[in-house]
């Protein structure tokens, strides 16, 4: 059961292990794009590539994929951001459980988006957990755990290119201890929970009133989605990527305290931004020193205003 890229690297790799896949289960198409047409997920096409049996409910209680998943008969089902909740009655269908492979060091970052605020919150360790799955979000017993370290200028993007591999092997490993009985399963620490929650395209606009620091992790954690941003001119223009300035600014979160010289920074709520790609909305990215000679930016103007 899964829908991303992600997900669709790990069925991928199960197809090359021992066990047989006896059926797949995904999200169905969605409108995309300019056009809104619809979408398969990687995983359809995955599962359709090598004619696996397929089914992609609107509804995951549904009785007649309930039954359908039932006459599969399935030892175990691995669940790799799937992006539903499952009821108790999927969870107990099959015999080994529901088996899932989540993007963090559990308990860690629980939930819908955790690379994501893995580099918003400035975590220093990531890696992958595979678990089995219980009622409550990401809170089942761990089987097994890979740490990775997150590198200074990590991105959700690059982050996730180095786990979703390690996931995919983690889940084989995890599913041959479970059939030769050497799988030990560990509780969670519940004190030590944290929480990812899903994002939403608003979470992207920046607040200068921020320090630096926490503004140039968010450009970093919103790449490639919903992507850092903030109004110019009454413009949109994301932030692809920035650096702290380590020093003391005598301007208003927001102004732009220099733009020449092929560099461009902004004062933030404490310290300085340096923002070194960026984007007009439906323009080009630009290095800084490309886009000051376009857009003529003078000291003294503010970003973040839209009005």
């Amino acid at each position: 059961m899964g829908t991303p890229e992600a997900a669709a690297v790990s069925l991928e790799q199960l197809l090359k292990g021992p066990n047989p896949v006896v059926g797949v289960v995904t999200q169905p198409a969605r409108p995309a794009g300019r056009g809104q047409k619809q979408v398969p997920s990687p995983v359809l096409r995955v599962a359709e590539k090598y004619r696996l049996p397929l089914l992609a409910p609107e509804k995951v209680r549904d009785p007649e994929f309930l039954e359908t998943l039932r006459r599969w008969a399935p030892r175990l089902i691995a669940v790799v951001a799937y992006g539903r909740i499952l009821p108790r009655s999927v969870l107990e269908l099959a015999p080994q459980g529901c088996i899932n492979v989540h993007y963090s060091l559990l308990p860690k970052c629980r939930g819908a988006a955790p690379v994501a605020w893995t580099i918003l919150r400035g975590e220093e360790k990531s890696g992958v957990t595979t678990m089995r799955l219980v009622e409550k979000m990401d809170a089942g017993p761990i089987l097994l755990q890979e740490e990775l370290p997150v590198a200074p200028d990590e991105t959700a993007a690059s982050l996730a290119a180095k786990l979703i591999p390690i996931g995919a092997r983690l889940l084989l490993e995890t599913i041959r201890r479970l059939r030769e009985g050497s799988a030990t399963p560990k509780p969670q620490r519940e004190e030590e929970a944290t929480y990812a929650p899903m994002l939403k395209k608003e979470d992207g606009e920046i607040n200068w009133t921020d320090p630096a620091a926490v503004i140039e992790r968010r450009v970093r954690g919103f790449d490639p989605w919903p992507s850092a941003y903030t109004f110019l001119r009454e413009r949109i223009l994301k932030i692809h990527r920035a650096s702290v300035i380590p020093a003391e600014q005598q301007a208003a979160p927001g102004e732009v305290v220099k733009a020449d010289r092929g560099v461009l920074w902004v004062a933030a709520g404490q310290g300085i931004l340096s923002l070194e790609e960026v984007q007009f909305e439906n323009r080009k990215r630009l290095i800084a020193a490309e886009f000051l000679k376009g857009a003529r930016i003078e000291k003294g103007e503010r970003l973040g205003i839209n009005k």
